[in-house]
């Protein structure tokens, strides 16, 4: 890309390190900010919130207005894929999403033929963002990888330890591997897709990638995860890919190892040390502030934004937290955490 050097983002992806590191914030789009739920006020439900490319576009950009940061992440949800596979979903307040529970023996049912005619709305958002965007603010498109979005499938919403996933994981293999090829097919099609929409970053989301075993997580996270980064490769698309399994443990260096991706985001719980020593030499990473350190704000944010720089000052890091911004945090503290980065 001709732009690349004035984009802190995309410099720190190829592996520069920067001081200060160049900063943005999962969920940096939503209910903390006032101006977000004025916009979510004109939708009649979340999944036609996503599917809206003027209402999308417009809470993309607000945080970056606002704030200033280094990239601005699209507007959308994980959960979008199952409908193009063929899939109802819906959201439900107070509770999140719901689905219809799929059993992985019907995996041949998903849809791999309706990718571009159900996401299509996200791709003009994508557009619509980056005409409007700062010259030296990066473009991150997303998808929540197979495993993720399976267990949302198999369970028919939220889960707190995915256990019915898990024993289908293991006592229908067969169809269980089918069913998460299908989905990182279609996730790679809107990868794709997003790219070519004007992405400059891609970034995958294994939001429930704890507590598995190594031989499972190789099969359900490693695998497809690596089938999509080779498709979207494959495709000719060239932009930097951010994996983020969250909850990997000590997994976390055989992820950015063996799937291909060009950089790993972190979570909380991840001994900065630790990690720098077993993850490969240069490898850019991301996170990890815990949420409620910033929900806290004052000097413990404050700290904790100095020990993080400090741990990564010998690697190519870009700053943010170990999972979404909650929406309890007050602005302010958000601010805070960006003068006392950009301060150092």
């Amino acid at each position: 890309m001709t732009d690349t050097l004035s984009k802190p983002i995309l410099d720190v992806l190829a592996g520069q390190t920067i001081s200060p590191p160049p900063v943005w914030l999962m969920r940096q789009a939503g209910r903390y900010l006032a101006e977000y739920r004025e916009v979510r006020s004109r939708a009649k439900n979340f999944i036609d919130f996503c599917f809206s490319p003027d209402l999308a576009s417009e809470v993309t950009l607000q945080p970056i207005r606002r704030f200033g940061f280094d990239a601005a992440i699209m507007f959308a949800d994980i959960l979008l894929v199952p409908i193009a596979l063929g899939r109802k979903v819906w959201f439900v307040t107070g509770e999140g999403p719901k689905l219809e529970p799929f059993d992985p023996a019907n995996y041949q049912d998903l849809r791999l033929d309706q990718t571009h005619e159900v996401l299509s709305p996200i791709a003009e958002t994508l557009r619509r963002v980056k005409k409007d965007l700062p010259k030296e603010t990066t473009l991150i498109g997303f998808a929540g990888s197979p495993w993720t979005v399976a267990t949302y499938m198999v369970e028919g919403g939220g889960s707190k330890d995915r256990y019915f996933t898990r024993v289908a994981a293991y006592a229908q293999a067969e169809a269980f591997d089918g069913m998460l090829d299908r989905i990182a097919d279609v996730t790679a099609d809107y990868l794709v897709m997003q790219a070519e929409a004007g992405a400059e970053v891609l970034k995958l989301f294994d939001s429930w990638a704890e507590g598995l075993p190594q031989p499972l997580f190789e099969r359900v996270i490693i695998r497809p995860t690596k089938r999509i980064v080779d498709k979207v490769r494959a495709a000719g698309v060239t932009v930097p890919i951010i994996g983020f399994p969250r909850g990997a443990g000590t997994l976390y260096p055989l992820y950015a190892r063996e799937t291909g991706v060009t950089a790993i985001a972190l979570d909380t719980a991840v001994d900065p040390a630790w990690a720098d020593a077993n993850l490969p030499k240069g490898m850019p990473v991301q996170g990890h502030l815990d949420p409620a350190a910033l929900r806290a704000g004052g000097e413990v944010l404050q700290s904790e934004v100095r020990r993080l720089v400090d741990a990564w000052s010998g690697r190519p890091h870009i700053f943010n937290l170990g999972h979404g911004i909650t929406p309890d945090v007050p602005v302010d503290h958000v601010h805070l955490l960006l003068d006392t980065l950009r301060q150092r």
